[in-house]
């Protein structure tokens, strides 16, 4: 099983990672060569394949680290201080939303993004995880408000795959990220009335 959040932090690859992202972003996947990815790592092509055996290899390592980097900022939103909603968009915000503003603005992000059928397995890994994170946050509010869930006929687990969900869905439908905030924001509240005593 691939684990998300433990992502080997080696600065040599972290550097190949981060100079792959930009040349990604400004050629696109299709054009981008192993030359421009070392020069843009500051290293020799033999150097390069020493880490990684190819540019899908190379693809895959960026989105692991992004999807790292996504549960981490989630999961320090969630801890963090403030009304159980505004955690939570901030946790939405920060792990998901701003994450694809680089992506998006970039002309070859939707290339980046249709290739996503290729990382189904790390996809399916960070949101299994994102929803534990969520779903730890849900039942910590419900508890912290005296409220159960069970009672009302809902989960934790449901009500963060729910956000998920509406989100995904909110996705295909809305592209600007100030819109995406609202609607995201608007889920948020709904859960949040559904952690309110009464």
């Amino acid at each position: 099983m691939i684990e998300i959040e433990d992502i080997a932090t080696d600065p040599k690859r972290v550097r190949i990672l981060d100079g792959a992202m930009k040349v990604f972003l400004a050629y696109g996947y299709a054009r981008t060569t192993m030359d421009d990815i070392a020069r843009a790592a500051d290293m020799s092509r033999p150097a390069l394949y020493l880490q990684f055996k190819n540019k899908t290899d190379i693809y895959r390592a960026i989105a692991l680290m992004l999807l790292s980097r996504s549960l981490e900022q989630a999961k320090t939103a969630l801890a963090g201080e403030g009304p159980f909603a505004e955690r939570m968009m901030r946790a939405i915000d920060e792990a998901l939303i701003s994450m694809m503003r680089t992506v998006h603005a970039s002309p070859h992000g939707a290339e980046l993004l249709d290739m996503k059928s290729s990382l189904a397995d790390l996809v399916g890994c960070w949101r299994g995880r994102l929803v534990e994170h969520i779903a730890k946050a849900v039942q910590s509010e419900a508890a912290r408000n005296g409220v159960d869930l069970a009672a009302k006929g809902l989960s934790a687990r449901l009500l963060a795959d729910m956000l998920l969900d509406g989100l995904e869905g909110m996705k295909t439908r809305i592209s600007h990220p100030d819109e995406q905030r609202q609607a995201a924001a608007a889920l948020i509240k709904v859960i949040d009335l559904a952690l309110k005593a009464g």
